[in-house]
């Protein structure tokens, strides 16, 4: 349902029609229980990068467009309608009335103040760059380089939100569904400022509202009664577990004291009981497993030895022998798609890996200094490292520790302070174009956390940023990722995941496959 035709208007009516055929019947008044894999770094949409903190955003907050359950394109949400100019670059939505939980009507003005507030430099906001490197004149105020007027987002009137982006951009709506475009409660912001998200400040936009908080055990939502589309959210409360460690989670799920394990609850150790289940659901996804390098520290500032170190790594037999549920190993970085043929990277070569690291100065390893690789606490994570340090040690003669972090450490490390040498990563698209897992890469992105930077990778990016959907715009994509990957290994790709999860679909509807994993709770109801 992508909206990019010139002068095209989504009528109100078939949003109406949308929501009343997702709305589920019965289940009224039941709590799901979901284990979260850890502790949010926050649950302010504008601090936050990670998948655990996306579950809760898509209940506490909406923007103008939300996920199709089903296909994860984008739908009408707090923009019933919209019109798109004839140059396709200045869009033009009609707001509903929609109010926040706290009863406050939610305006246009709403939306330029919560796009700014991630913008602000003062901010620090992971995604600032999604909205920067889309919206003319964002980019400028985010580096600190123009003001916030020169922004080219309007509140036409209360009802009528314009924004105008950088160039015709193909996947302009589905981008809108994103964490960085929510609206959020500027005035208990202000009021509460960094506390506004505590259950006794919270004011959200989403169909569920904040109840409970208690860090490192639990997240209780419960059904906001002033969102516009109540009458369709079926569930009363939803509970997030923050269990880090998948075999205690799968025990409780067996147990019944957890509805739904998502993809990084299910442990690894037990996939082959797991995959005999009836209620073991898995897809093909679109998600990367990646491995970083800081490549502003020694030895990953020379690419012989971040080349050195991928091309030992023999993907096939992390998946096959591993992981063992069906992902797809990968030397590349982004998924095929319409017209967008991926990369083949730099595959499992042993000799040439080995002849790299000599060239580098580390023959058979000698010398090669002290190396860390750090990863988020999970059983799935824990494996891959282990096998990727035995790799390493066999095949190249380079020690290497392992040092696991909780979550929010974790995303303090990889992504403010930079202190790694290797991490551990993962992304899960925003929405499925191949600029939304090349942008992060770019000089200065808040999710380039290796630090790479690349002048002429840049310069690929902001021209496809201006073209739009066609071959040229493929064929600059795919140049890029081919120096991302293939000429300066800024990272190493292993796999594109298959979506898992357990949860009984005899029980719950609203839960449906789909590549990009994501799942809008409030369409979610017991049957």
């Amino acid at each position: 349902m992508r909206k990019s035709l010139v002068g095209l208007v989504v009528a109100a009516s078939l949003a109406t029609l949308f929501f009343a055929s997702c709305g589920q019947k019965g289940g009224s008044g039941a709590n799901m229980i979901f284990n979260n894999g850890g502790e949010p770094q926050s649950l302010d949409p504008a601090l936050t990068s990670g998948v655990p903190e996306a579950r809760l955003t898509y209940s506490l907050f909406e923007g103008l467009v939300v996920n199709d359950p089903q296909t994860s394109k984008a739908v009408p949400a707090i923009a019933e309608s919209w019109t798109v100019s004839a140059d396709q670059k200045t869009y033009t939505f009609k707001l509903r009335n929609a109010k926040f939980s706290d009863g406050t009507k939610i305006t246009a003005q709403d939306f330029v103040d919560s796009w700014l507030r991630v913008l602000d430099p003062k901010t620090a906001a992971p995604y600032a760059y999604i909205i920067g490197d889309s919206v003319e004149g964002a980019g400028a105020f985010n580096a600190g380089k123009g003001s916030a007027a020169d922004v080219k987002i309007k509140a036409v009137n209360a009802g009528t939100f314009e924004v105008t982006f950088v160039g015709p951009l193909p996947y302009a709506i589905d981008m809108l569904t994103h964490n960085a475009f929510v609206v959020t409660p500027k005035h208990a912001i202000d009021k509460f400022g960094a506390d506004w998200v505590k259950p006794a400040n919270f004011v959200g936009s989403g169909p569920f509202m904040l109840k409970d908080w208690k860090p490192q055990d639990k997240i209780v939502v419960v059904k906001n009664p002033k969102y516009w589309d109540a009458k369709n959210v079926k569930l009363s409360s939803l509970t997030y577990l923050a269990i880090e460690d998948g075999n205690v989670a799968y025990d409780k799920f067996k147990a019944g004291e957890i509805d739904w394990l998502a993809d990084d609850s299910v442990p690894p150790a037990k996939i082959d009981e797991i995959k005999l289940r009836p209620d073991y659901q898995v897809t093909a996804g679109s998600s990367i497993y990646y491995y970083i390098f800081n490549v502003t520290k020694k030895p990953f500032t020379d690419v012989k030895v971040r080349k050195a170190l991928s091309m030992s790594i023999d993907r096939k037999a992390i998946v096959e022998q591993v992981l063992k549920a069906g992902d797809i190993a990968s030397a590349g970085f982004v998924p095929a798609m319409a017209g967008f043929t991926t990369t083949k990277g730099n595959e499992y070569n042993l000799d040439e890996a080995k002849k790299l690291l000599a060239e580098a100065g580390y023959p058979n390893g000698k010398g090669f200094p002290k190396v860390t690789l750090i990863y988020n606490t999970n059983a799935r994570h824990k494996v891959i490292a282990e096998f990727v340090q035995d790799q390493w040690k066999k095949n190249l003669g380079i020690s290497v520790q392992l040092q696991n972090l909780e979550w929010a450490t974790f995303l303090d490390t990889r992504q403010k302070t930079h202190e790694f040498q290797v991490t551990r990563a993962g992304w899960l698209a925003d929405y499925l174009d191949p600029g939304n897992y090349l942008d992060m890469f770019k000089t200065g992105s808040g999710n380039n956390d290796g630090l790479y930077s690349n002048p002429k990778y840049d310069e690929l990016l902001a021209k496809a940023s201006s073209l739009p959907a066609g071959d040229e715009r493929n064929k600059t994509l795919e140049a890029a990722e081919q120096i991302l990957i293939t000429d300066d290994q800024a990272i190493s790709p292993f796999f594109f995941y298959a979506n898992k999860s357990l949860v009984d679909l005899t029980k719950w509807s609203g839960v449906y496959s789909n590549a990009m994993d994501i799942h809008p709770t409030k369409w979610i109801a017991k049957k």
